[in-house]
């Protein structure tokens, strides 16, 4: 899922989410970046939906204001590389 933050005003970024049905424009520090532990992923609610995004969107939504709510995941298995 693209996503493009626009920081031309620095005092609240917005950020734009392009989505199923068109595209979603919230202000960065509205939204807090979690995890689905069941998925690995990370994602944001918007409206009562989860929209999942990439570790790179979700490091930028931080960095423009969001909050991050992420959980550091590790392998429950020995042989993992984690």
């Amino acid at each position: 899922m693209p996503l493009r933050v626009d920081e031309s005003n620095p005092e609240q970024k917005v950020c734009f989410f392009t989505v199923e049905h068109g595209e979603e424009i919230r202000i960065c520090d509205t939204l807090e970046v979690m995890t689905d532990s069941e998925k690995s992923m990370s994602f944001v609610e918007i409206e009562g939906r989860r929209v999942y995004i990439s570790e790179k969107e979700a490091d930028a939504l931080t960095v423009a204001g969001a909050r991050d709510g992420r959980k550091h995941l590790k392998a429950d298995e020995s042989d993992s590389v984690i």
